[in-house]
């Protein structure tokens, strides 16, 4: 669909292109501009009243109720991806990202550290809402999945139910608090220096979060069932957010009681992957900082856990386990796969930064890594993402002159309220702004979309959602390697 010329002769050339395709011979990206446009993306995906200040004027005030089924205060947040609904797991996750990039990268974000801390504040400030409203629950999502996949309408129209969701003691949800303690023990170190107050309100909420995860355990999947799955379950179970929680706890605190309870929790399982659902790896890289930056021993098994997973994953590896498309693309799942590219690939700098600080390498079987191993793997995942690739195609929306039309975005694939003030209806937007092969009116400047199919090849339908669809937490992971390597180049 969308393709005049029909899907034979559109496939001759893209097998052309994939042939002539070389990647020396690609244009240098521009990662300061790529940095500023994936951060400018969250604007896109704001709940909420709109600052005066929000640049994607296309958007509007919405979800001004959220909560009130509940007889509390959730407006705020984002949407996760091209819907209306609000999935804490992945905002969460979003949120814990976002703070790492600003930790490891202050320096190369320069002017866009602000523009980060604004895009932490309008997530963590939700969070907080949803931590804090009624003692003894957490609030983990707004807006029935269900019946909002059955309507194509703009958030600012939105007419379905907005179903409050939330865990307790009796409904336990380890993972989605886990993570939710992560996110305001990361955000309150960014804004320790410039906010004090608001540091340690972030700090006190994630240790009351966290407390609850690790006393009452449970996966929030088996307390809320369809509310949550198949659309974001808690696949890898919750020790790992538990992991990665006290992880952050103890980067945050330094008390060493967070240290005791990472030694017992026993999550010693190898992984090649890293993700909203699966968070092994990035604690790990995480806790591995003990032993490279701070030189404390103790840390070792985390190092040597961080480095296993470096050799799942590079290609040349004789322990790996990670598959690599003709055009040089990691591939670890179909739906969605620039999800754990830009996440693995957030892991590939931030490793390589430690490893620069302990001026150390290591091996995998005969295979020397040094630090320039990691960036030059995770360089080439970016620079393929931005246009160097057999399509020639950026997955950035809105970042050079090839880039995804027809986005899977309800806000992006309807005209905006300032140019159609009328709703459209919970079915309005099918017909004919879903189904048509034209592009979408609104630029969703920043947006990288799921990628292509493990052939290299991205068809470009808005249908497609697997592919087309762009997500908070794509976005959020990539924000690192792009500072990271602004700041190299």
């Amino acid at each position: 669909m969308g393709f005049s010329k029909g899907p034979s002769s559109f496939l001759h050339v893209f097998f052309l292109a994939l042939l002539l395709w070389d990647h020396g011979a690609q244009a240098k990206q521009n990662y300061k501009d790529a940095l500023a446009k994936s951060i400018l993306f969250f604007q896109g995906q704001r709940s909420g009243r709109l600052p005066t200040s929000q640049k994607l004027s296309w958007r509007s005030i919405s979800g001004l109720s959220d909560g009130s089924l509940a007889h509390v205060n959730l407006v705020g947040g984002y949407y996760d991806a091209g819907d209306n609904v609000k999935f804490n797991f992945p905002m969460a996750y979003t949120i814990t990202m976002l703070s790492w990039s600003a930790l490891e990268n202050s320096k190369p974000l320069g002017p866009q550290l602000e523009n980060v801390r604004v895009a932490i504040r309008w997530g963590a400030d939700y969070l907080i809402k949803c931590a804090t409203a009624t003692p003894g629950v957490l609030y983990v999502g707004v807006g029935d999945p269900n019946t909002d996949h059955k309507c194509w309408e703009r958030p600012e129209d939105m007419d379905t139910a907005r179903t409050v969701y939330s865990v307790s003691r009796n409904k336990p949800g380890s993972d989605v608090a886990g993570e939710t303690a992560a996110a305001l023990a990361a955000a309150s170190m960014v804004f320790r220096v410039v906010d004090k107050k608001y540091s340690k309100l972030l700090l006190r909420t994630a240790k009351s979060v966290f407390q609850f995860a690790a006393q009452y355990r449970g996966s929030y999947s088996d307390s809320l069932g369809a509310a949550v799955c198949p659309f974001y379950c808690s696949y890898s179970g919750y020790k790992d957010e538990l992991l990665w929680g006290a992880a952050w706890l103890l980067r945050a605190t330094k008390d060493v009681s967070y240290r005791n309870f990472i030694n017992s929790l026993g999550a010693n399982d190898a992984t090649d992957i890293f993700s909203w659902d699966n968070k092994l790896a990035g604690a790990r890289v995480l806790l591995s900082r003990g032993s490279l930056v701070a030189n404390d021993k103790s840390y070792e098994p985390f190092k040597q856990q961080a480095q296993d997973f470096m050799c799942r994953i590079l290609p040349n590896s004789p322990y790996s386990t990670t598959q690599y498309t003709k055009g040089g693309l990691m591939f670890k799942l179909s739906a969605s796969n620039l999800q754990y590219v830009s996440s693995i690939t957030f892991l590939l700098t931030t490793y390589a930064k430690y490893m620069k600080s302990a001026k150390t390498t290591f091996n995998c079987g005969n295979i020397l890594v040094t630090p320039d191993t990691l960036i030059n793997l995770a360089r080439k995942q970016v620079d393929y993402i931005l246009g160097d690739n057999p399509m020639k195609m950026s997955y950035m929306v809105g970042y050079g002159a090839n880039y995804p039309r027809r986005i899977h975005h309800r806000g992006s694939s309807l005209p905006s309220v300032s140019t159609h003030p009328q709703s459209f209806g919970c079915e309005g937007g099918f017909q004919p702004f879903y189904y048509t092969s034209n592009p979408n009116p609104n630029i969703l400047t920043g947006a990288i979309v799921g990628g292509p199919n493990e052939n290299d090849f991205y068809p470009d339908e808005r249908t497609d959602y697997s592919h087309a669809e762009p997500a908070t937490y794509i976005n959020a992971a990539i924000v690192g390697p792009l500072a990271y390597l602004s700041g190299r180049a």
